[in-house]
Formats: structure tokens, sequence, C-alpha cells
């Protein structure tokens, strides 16, 4: 084996290193109402995810002629942390396509990085998960089309005590229809959190939204994906040291006739 040989295992052997979470501190939280500087595209067509999902755009090469077509994103992790429901879920869907949404810019430094150490060390796995920095409370319906997702996951978001910064909570009556727009008909959204208060605040919402419908616990049992809500991420892990409680809701997005035929 040459010196330049060895230089380039040793730094792909480095690259495939995960980061360090005490280079990419953060606040815990963020203002989402607060303006933030990063690109935000104009509609679900002007975001290119091919550098997201390079794995995805080779493998749709059947047809020489023809452009290269991605897959939909169908889960979206919203305020995705540092990436530990993604890196879950990834070998569980390994052919659905999932992003997380990140609004503090050093955090979602590190889901990148994550995401590109866990290929690296292990070949041709983690190429469906991705991450971007962007405000999804504002600019949801930039990057996905009506009924593209099939699951939405809110784990762990920001309380907000203040009854002044309830209109920050991610889970609103308002909001709710954006999530609906984007949810399939029987998409299902993911809701946990260790705040009592928070946890009845987003049932009551999507309780009075028309068009979400609750999934009662003795029917997800055998979702694979609720047994995750409360272990994948580092707040989850946390709780669970400490011995604290959680609160979880699911619902499934429903058509406008069986919201009506429920009334």
């Amino acid at each position: 084996m040459s010196k330049n040989d060895g230089k380039a295992t040793q730094g792909k052997r480095q690259s495939a290193h995960l980061p360090r979470k005490r280079f990419y501190r953060a606040r815990a939280h963020s203002n989402p109402l607060s303006d933030s500087h990063f690109p935000i595209p104009i509609s679900p067509a002007d975001v290119d995810y091919s550098s997201h999902y390079p794995h995805f755009l080779h493998s749709s090469k059947n047809d020489p002629d023809e452009d290269d077509v991605l897959p939909k994103i169908r889960f979206a992790d919203i305020g995705c942390g540092f990436g530990g429901l993604l890196v879950k879920l990834s070998p569980l869907f390994p052919d659905t396509l999932m992003i997380g949404m990140e609004l503090r810019d050093k955090v979602t430094e590190y889901v990148k990085e994550r995401i590109l150490a866990l290929r690296a060390s292990n070949p041709g796995q983690y190429e469906n998960i991705s991450v971007v920095r962007t405000n999804s409370m504002k600019y949801l319906p930039n990057y996905f089309g009506k009924g593209q997702l099939s699951k939405i996951f809110f784990l762990f978001p920001d309380p907000h005590f203040k009854e002044k910064n309830h209109r920050r909570r991610v889970i609103s009556l308002q909001l709710l229809d954006e999530y609906a727009y984007v949810l399939e008909v029987g998409g299902i959204i993911y809701t946990i959190t260790d705040v009592e208060e928070l946890g009845d605040w987003m049932k009551f919402c999507l309780d009075s939204h028309p068009l979400f419908s609750v999934i009662l616990e003795e029917e997800f049992e055998e979702d694979p994906v609720v047994k995750l809500l409360a272990s994948a991420t580092e707040e989850g892990q946390k709780v669970a040291r400490n011995g604290g409680q959680t609160f979880f809701a699911v619902f499934r997005r429903v058509a406008p006739e069986d919201a009506s035929a429920a009334l």
C-alpha cells in the first residue's frame, strides 16, 4: 500500500467518526416567530433533494433518456433535534425517504455530520434520511405538496409555558390546517412530551380539528414507531433517566367527508 493510499484510508476512517455534541451545543429551543436567515424555497418543486439522497437519485436511472427522479419524502420529523428518531427509523423503513426539520443552525450541522458519518461507516445504510434547516411553523408548505407525507412527528416540542407565548407552540388549531394539507388521508401525527399541560394542549387541539381523529392505544400497540417515541431522542432518554412521565397522543388524518359524518 502506498503512502497516498494509507492517507486516503485514514481519511475515510476519520470521516466515519460520529461528530461530538459538545462542539455543536446550542440553546434548548429557538423562537419560531423571530426572523432567521437561511434559504427558503418558493415551492416544493424548487427544493433540490439530489444532494440529500444521492443513493436514491442514482438508483432511479432506469432510462438514460429520462430525467433523474427522486421518490417523494414521506416522513417529516419537526424539530428533529440531534436526529435520534431519524437514525432509529432509517433501518425500519429503508426504502422510505424521511427528513428532519430543525431551526437551530449548529444542531442542524450536527445532524448532517452524523448522517454522513453513519453512511461512511455503514455502506448502503442511512441513505434515506437527511436534515434541513428551516422554520417548519412558517414554511412547511414550501417543502411538501398536498397529501405528500404519511407521518409527521412532534417529539418533546418547546412547551412555551407562559400563556402569552402559547402562539409559539408548534401544535395549534391554525397550524393543524397546514399539517392536514401536507399529510395524506390516513397519515399519522405522533406527539409526545414530558409536560402534562402541553400534552393536554396538543391533544385538545387535535381533538378539536375536524380533519384529525384520535388513534386509541389498543389500536397502535403493534405500530413499531410508537415504541420509539419515548426512547429515540436525546430528550426522551433524559426524561427516562430522571424517571419522568411522558404524555403522548397519536392522531390519523381523515377525509373531510369522514369528518362530517362523525359530527
